[in-house]
C-alpha cells in the first residue's frame, strides 16, 4: 500500500465523518480569524483533511491519487527509505503553505472560511509536471494535453480568479500549492529545472 492511498483513505474517513457531524467540520475548517486572533494553528492542517461535499472529496482525491504516485515514485527513486517521510512533509507542508497566505489577507475576517485538500493536491501537480512535463493530462477523462501547457493555462486561470473572486473557490490557494510544488520538486532533484526547460523546448504542437 503506497502512502499516497494511506492519504486518501484517512482524508476519505475524517471528511465523511465531518460531513456528518456540523460541530467538527467547523472546528476543522481553516479560518484565519481563530488562526491567528486565538492561536487555533491545527486549522492550517486540518483544513485539509475535510471537504465541503463528497465532489468536492471525490475529485481532489481522484486527481491526488494520479499525480501523488507519480510524485511518490520519483522521491522512491531518489531518497530511497527516507522519502515517504519527505512525501508525507511535502503533502502537509502543502496544506499550509497554499492557504498561509491567503489566511494572513484575510485574519481579521471573522466569518471567512476555507477546506479541502485542494492546494496540496496543486502542489502535487505541479510536482508532476515539473518532472515530467509532456506527458499527456486527460482534460475532462478526454482530451489529451501535455502537462505543462495545462499547467499554464491553471495558472493563469487560478490567477485571475484569484482576482475576480466571483466564485467560492479559494483559488489563491490554488496558485501557491502551485507555485509551491515547483520550488519542492526543484529542491529534491536541481537537475529537474534543466531538464524541464529542455524537454519543454523540444515540444511541437505538429
Amino acid at each position: 500500500m503506497t502512502v499516497t492511498i494511506i492519504i486518501i483513505a484517512i482524508t476519505v474517513l475524517i471528511s465523511i465523518r465531518a460531513l456528518s457531524n456540523p460541530v467538527m467540520l467547523q472546528k476543522w475548517m481553516m479560518n484565519p480569524y481563530m488562526v491567528f486572533h486565538r492561536q487555533q494553528y491545527w486549522r492550517l492542517i486540518s483544513s485539509g483533511f475535510i471537504h465541503g461535499s463528497f465532489i468536492h472529496l471525490g475529485f481532489n482525491m481522484f486527481t491526488f491519487y494520479f499525480f501523488g504516485r507519480a510524485v511518490e515514485n520519483v522521491f522512491g527513486e531518489l531518497l530511497g527509505p527516507s522519502s515517504t517521510v519527505v512525501y508525507v512533509l511535502f503533502y502537509l507542508s502543502a496544506i499550509i503553505v497554499s492557504d498561509l497566505p491567503g489566511a494572513w489577507k484575510k485574519k481579521d475576517q471573522v466569518n471567512y472560511n476555507s477546506l479541502g485538500a485542494s492546494g496540496a493536491v496543486s502542489a502535487m501537480v505541479f510536482a508532476s509536471i515539473l518532472y515530467f512535463p509532456l506527458r499527456n493530462i486527460y482534460l475532462f477523462a478526454a482530451i489529451p494535453i501535455p502537462g505543462f501547457i495545462l499547467g499554464i493555462v491553471y495558472v493563469l486561470y487560478s490567477y485571475f480568479q484569484g482576482k475576480n473572486m466571483s466564485d467560492n473557490i479559494n483559488h489563491e490557494a490554488h496558485l501557491y500549492g502551485a507555485v509551491y510544488g515547483v520550488v519542492f520538486a526543484i529542491i529534491m532533484y536541481p537537475p529537474s529545472a534543466v531538464e524541464f526547460v529542455r524537454q519543454i523546448s523540444t515540444f511541437s504542437f505538429f
